[in-house]
């Protein structure tokens, strides 16, 4: 929490002192109305002297005046700073997810980061707020009153002495406590956040297969798990108000008690006894106020930490800086060199020794069953993920010697699962080249079979992108995200898998426009299918990681017997050796 609060309330400097000097001015107008009240009472009251009265009222009014003045102008600056942290936090938090590489992201998960920028952002904010309202006051108007009141009567104040080493150890048994609390209930609001996002998204299939009771039951029990951490912890919170007025209404009668006697025998006038109630009472609420600032920076302590767990994560795929590199017209368009690749935590590789190179303006078609590494390595072309061994150069360069600026225009992807933002067609298309016209998106767009249903849009081009292209079909989306690849004239294209909602025509369309590219253009073609991949230059067969089987169609079906068997899964004998 500390090192968060030195790191982010450094620009907001002049604001925390200003509010918390306006707390402590405050403060001080609360410390001396208990006197003023005491001289109301013992020269106004009891001489029946009215005019003191109204005097001591009067400068009461001006005191409460006064101190709601200093009150607003720090409730404005605890406001403004507390906004201006949050904001500095998301920001940064958004721009370092959106560093991290795919192996960070694994280990965080999409929900929990979700959860940390918001709900764990919104707690520290509220840390930072009452910090600057609440921490000040109330901890000095506790101090000062108990200073003032042994100035009153040494013999009574120390009563006030005698509960601070109680209530000291019903904070530290609390604190020491709540806080691996706290941390747990957020860990469990991840997981509320994770399977109410998955029902969200897969509501159709949960209905297709009249899932929405065990889904129900699912979130219950997360819900019920979080309910009782949140319960646990508040039941050990809930120690903190009635213990600590217990200790301090047990105070207040020792010092009626003795105050009593004292006023008797002559030693303490009325009004000093009453403004040792007063100063008493301020000190109780104080401590009330300070019990319930311990539970709220428990609870933004345990936000902190997660949110500078994430902060202090440096991304494993890291950006070269430098100018861009100079690409050798004449090179290998790819080449890997015994690469290998393994996911955290794994026992066996994912991608094992794969060696290949591919010719500019050549197609490389990848095949093999469910889990044989195909998107994996599709990841490492692109670098999402660093390779473990071997290299893999782009166009004669390693990819990890490039900017990832330079390897992003360099290289295209378009991933499994179609991905668009809320926006238009255009703002969608123009992801890899802001600056492109109308002309080229149409082009690609041509390219990727999806200019018909465009032209049929009354917007065209600024027709509306619903969030995720949910008013797009599976086909649609796929071909939009196929366009949007092709924009900028890539050296390098790789398409996962991206064609598997398309209908057959439509798919041999777009494989003949891609092989129209030519030129210096190369595509990578990952796919299920065989029809996807037969006509390609070279063929690339894996079974769990390992390369067993490189070449063309026809080689393969001579040499390797699993890229036989997918054919003949798939095609007749006659189709495949058409």
């Amino acid at each position: 929490m500390f090192e968060l609060l030195g790191k982010y309330l450094g620009p907001y400097r002049g604001k925390t002192i200003i509010g918390a000097l306006s707390k402590v001015v405050e403060v001080i107008f609360d410390l001396i109305t208990p006197l003023v009240i005491a001289r109301m009472i013992d020269d106004g009251v009891h001489n029946r002297d009215v005019g003191a009265v109204l005097r001591y009222g009067a400068l009461l009014v001006c005191f409460a005046l006064v101190g709601y003045g200093f009150t607003l102008i720090c409730q404005k600056m605890a406001a403004l700073v507390a906004q201006g942290v949050g904001t500095d936090l998301r920001d940064d938090l958004m721009r370092r997810t959106m560093s991290l590489s795919a192996a960070e992201m694994d280990r965080f998960g999409a929900d929990s980061l979700v959860t940390r920028t918001t709900n764990d952002v919104n707690q520290v904010q509220l840390a930072v707020a009452m910090g600057i309202r609440q921490l000040m006051r109330f901890p000095i108007l506790g101090i000062g009153s108990i200073v003032a009141a042994l100035l009153i009567d040494l013999q009574l104040g120390l009563v006030f002495l005698l509960c601070v080493p109680v209530i000291t150890l019903v904070f530290w048994f609390v604190m020491s406590r709540s806080v691996p609390f706290f941390r747990l209930m957020q860990e469990k609001l991840d997981l509320v956040s994770r399977i109410t996002r998955e029902a969200l998204s897969g509501v159709r299939v949960i209905r297709a297969f009249g899932r929405e009771g065990s889904e129900t039951k699912r979130f219950d029990a997360a819900s019920k798990e979080q309910t009782d951490v949140a319960v646990a912890v508040g039941r050990l919170s809930a120690l903190l108000n009635p213990a600590t007025l217990l200790v301090m209404n047990l105070g207040v009668v020792a010092i009626l008690w003795t105050g009593a006697v004292q006023v008797s025998v002559g030693d303490l006038r009325q009004g000093q006894v009453m403004a040792f109630v007063n100063y008493m009472s301020q000190t109780l609420v104080a401590i009330v106020y300070v019990a319930n600032l311990v539970v709220l920076f428990n609870r933004g302590s345990a936000s902190a930490q997660r949110v500078m767990e994430v902060l202090d994560t440096e991304p494993s795929v890291r950006d070269t800086a430098g100018e861009p590199l100079a690409v050798d017209p004449c090179t290998s368009a790819l080449a890997l060199d015994h690469v290998s690749f393994s996911y955290a935590g794994a026992q066996l590789p994912s991608v094992d020794d794969v060696t290949l190179t591919l010719g500019q303006g050549e197609t490389l078609g990848v095949i093999g069953g469910t889990g044989s590494g195909k998107s994996t390595l599709v990841s490492l072309l692109v670098r999402l993920y660093d390779v473990s061994a071997g290299t893999i150069e782009v166009l004669g360069h390693d990819v990890r010697d490039y900017p990832l600026a330079q390897l992003r225009s360099l290289v295209s992807i378009v991933p499994q699962k179609a991905s668009l933002v809320s926006g238009t067609i255009r703002s969608n298309l123009l992801w890899r080249r802001p600056d492109t016209d109308d002309d080229e998106l149409w082009r690609a767009l041509e390219r990727a079979q999806a200019a018909d249903f465009v032209r049929e849009k009354p917007l065209g081009l600024d027709g509306v992108v619903e969030a995720g292209g949910k008013n797009f079909s599976g086909g649609q989306r796929q071909r939009l995200t196929i366009a949007r690849a092709l924009v900028g004239s890539p050296r390098l294209m790789v398409l996962d898998d991206s064609a598997s909602a398309l209908d057959f025509k439509t798919d041999a369309r777009l494989r003949r426009a891609l092989r129209e590219l030519g030129g210096k253009t190369s595509v990578v073609i990952v796919s299920q299918r065989v029809s996807a991949v037969m006509q390609s230059d070279r063929i690339l067969v894996l079974d769990h990681g390992r390369v067993v089987g490189l070449g063309t169609h026809r080689e393969l079906l001579e040499a390797s017997e699993i890229y036989r068997e997918i054919c003949l899964s798939q095609l007749s004998a006659e189709e495949v050796a058409a």
